[in-house]
């Protein structure tokens, strides 16, 4: 990862909206903040959630609280617990999507 025109910056998550997004089933709930080239995101994934899209785009993703379930395009199933962190690079050949039955908060790079 190469992060480019990334000012020393702190953030306060607090000061960040909340936008609501409908998966497949059930909603996100996320702070964003872009600075550069990297997104910065704060997402909470009510329980039931199914993503509504298949990704290809690389991650850092770092569990914060709940379990989540990242499925790949080829059925393989990664299981992320509370603690527990995943990284993927950019993957148009085998992309992936999430869901969750438990509800799950997640902070994530890319």
């Amino acid at each position: 990862m190469q992060i480019t025109d990334v000012l020393n910056t702190s953030i306060n998550w607090d000061d960040i909206p909340i936008t609501k997004n409908s998966g497949e089933t059930g909603n996100t709930y996320q702070r964003t903040v872009e600075l550069g080239n990297v997104r910065l995101r704060i997402v909470e994934y009510s329980p039931g959630y199914k993503a509504d899209h298949w990704c290809c785009r690389g991650h850092v993703i770092h569990l914060l609280e709940g379990e989540m379930v990242f499925e790949l395009k080829d059925g393989v199933l990664i299981v992320l617990k509370r603690g527990m962190t995943w990284c993927m690079s950019d993957n148009s050949q085998n992309p992936h999507r999430s869901f969750t039955k438990t509800g799950a908060v997640l902070f994530i790079v890319d």
